[in-house]
């Protein structure tokens, strides 16, 4: 059975940092592509980030490019995000979320397991 288990969210002030780390489990995290998304209240989830399984390729939204950073350690079976200068528009659910093959995606119907998500709170 893949877990997918989210940690590190809060409740910051804008221009703080934050690193969301998700623990995988139960299935070849190493080969597995995953990614970022979230979700505030009332609107439809969103792409964050993606990372490819070896990290050779990463993409992010626009939002968060040049603030937020996604990473992986396949020996640990950890996926991350670095997520800096917040702002209150991303507060959200942060979902982390795996796929069956390598590649990255930005499209969430591609993915094929989820965490059930952590709140990150911004506060102007």
């Amino acid at each position: 059975q893949v877990q997918l288990v989210e940690s590190g969210g809060g409740l910051v002030q804008a221009g703080d940092s934050l690193r969301l780390s998700c623990a995988a489990s139960g299935h070849t995290f190493s080969s597995a592509g995953m990614g970022w998304f979230r979700q505030a209240p009332g609107k439809e989830r969103e792409f964050v980030a993606t990372i490819s399984s070896g990290a050779v390729s990463t993409y992010y939204a626009d939002s968060v490019k040049g603030r937020f950073t996604i990473s992986r350690d396949n020996a640990k079976e950890m996926l991350y995000l670095q997520m800096n200068n917040l702002k209150p528009e991303d507060t959200a659910t942060y979902y982390c979320a795996a796929r069956k093959i390598y590649a990255s995606s930005w499209k969430s119907s591609s993915y094929d397991y989820w965490g059930l998500g952590i709140q990150v709170t911004v506060s102007s």
